[in-house]
Parts: C-alpha cells; sequence; structure tokens
C-alpha cells in the first residue's frame, strides 16, 4: 500500500505516519531526509545534490525524482509507502507515477488531513515544552499538573520555539495551500483522495486512517 499523507505543519502528519511505521512496517519517504541521507552517503545522486545546495540553489524535480528512485530500489515490494513532502509540482507528480510504474507499484490513496486555520493557530501557539526532559504541554490543553513544575521531571524550566506563533502559522497555511493546489486536482480526477479531520483526537485520526487503508472509509 502505498500512500501520499498531506496536512499543513502542526496538522499531526508525522505523528500520524510514525503510528503506520509502527503498526503497520510502512516506510515513510520524507524528502529533506532522504536529501540529507544521500548526501551524507556520497551516492552520484546525493553528489548533485550537494553541488547545487552549497551552490544556494534550489535542487531540481529530476534531482528529488532520482533520490526517491533510489531509494524505493531499497524497499521491499511488498513494503508499503508514505510520501512525506512530494510530490509539490504537476511534474513531480507524474515523474512519481513514472517511478512507481517502473518499479510495478501504484499509489493507492492520497490522505488529507483537513484543519481548521484558527484552531490550528490556538493549538501551535499554545504548546510549550520542559526545557530539561522534552515533556510537552498546552497553555489550554495540557498544563503540569502542578503549574510551573513538569510532571516527568520536576524541572521548573520551560521553554517555546520561537516560530510557534500566530503569523508564522498562518504563513505556513498559505504555503501549504500553494504546494497542494496543484496536485489535487490530479489526483482527485483519479479517485484517489480521501480526507480525515486532522483537527480531532490523535486517536480517532489514526482510527479514520486506518479504516481508508483497510478499504473500509
Amino acid at each position: 500500500m502505498d500512500i501520499i499523507l498531506l496536512g499543513p505543519p502542526g496538522a499531526g502528519k508525522g505523528t500520524q505516519a510514525e503510528r503506520l511505521v509502527a503498526d503497520r512496517g510502512m516506510v515513510q519517504l520524507s524528502t529533506g531526509d532522504m536529501l540529507r541521507a544521500a548526501v551524507k552517503a556520497g551516492t552520484e545522486v546525493g553528489l548533485k545534490a550537494k553541488a547545487v545546495m552549497d551552490a544556494g540553489e534550489l535542487v531540481s524535480d529530476e534531482i528529488v525524482s532520482a533520490i526517491i528512485g533510489e531509494r524505493l530500489d531499497q524497499i521491499d515490494h511488498a513494503t508499503g509507502v508514505i510520501f512525506d513532502g512530494y510530490p509539490r509540482t504537476r511534474a513531480q507528480a507524474e515523474s512519481l507515477d513514472t517511478l512507481l510504474g517502473d518499479r510495478g507499484r501504484k499509489l493507492d490513496y492520497v490522505i488529507e488531513l483537513e484543519v481548521d486555520e484558527d484552531a490550528l493557530v490556538e493549538r501551535i501557539t499554545g504548546r510549550f515544552t520542559c526545557a530539561v526532559c522534552g515533556a510537552g504541554y498546552h497553555d489550554k490543553f495540557k498544563l503540569p499538573k502542578v503549574p510551573g513544575t513538569c510532571d516527568v521531571c520536576g524541572s521548573h524550566e520551560f521553554k517555546r520555539r520561537p516560530d510557534d506563533n500566530a503569523e508564522t502559522v498562518r504563513t505556513r497555511m498559505v504555503e501549504y495551500r500553494a504546494k497542494t493546489a496543484p496536485i489535487l486536482p490530479i489526483y482527485e480526477a483519479r479517485g484517489l483522495v480521501r480526507r480525515v479531520d486532522g483537527m480531532a483526537d490523535i486517536d480517532h485520526v489514526t482510527q479514520a486512517i486506518e479504516a481508508i487503508l483497510d478499504g473500509k472509509a
């Protein structure tokens, strides 16, 4: 089962991908991670990518597709794949069809985690973590049991990510919509798109995705 998992930053896409990897033995292919791995490994494609990045330029669709093809060749045919961050353009979507077809694979679903922008802003801007152990909290949904004291390690130091602010979140949403707009119609026309409420409880989102993959939704 090969799928594309879509969702803006903060929608919980990473968490759901981790669960699919753990529960179904799928492999998550994140273009950013694969680029870094290929560069580090010094593969032929990785060296090309490094040269482009060192020059301060964007890595071409051709290089990104080559890296994905290289990684697909290492994955057993019976193992499902989650595409994360790819494709982002019509050209990449066409390349993905070719990459999969050449390897006797096909795309089964494109699953989008839908979010309410205002609720997403509230979800992200309220996040903070223990500066010592990394335990996660939220201003509204999960405060420490004892104010100012970490439930896990007892530390009194907390921190927030500087980019967890409303302006940044809304900018990310604009970027996300701009990136998905070109590819969604392609997959809609093929009946592959399924949508899940990304604002629901994490376990409910997992169950909804499982139902899609099991052909029950």
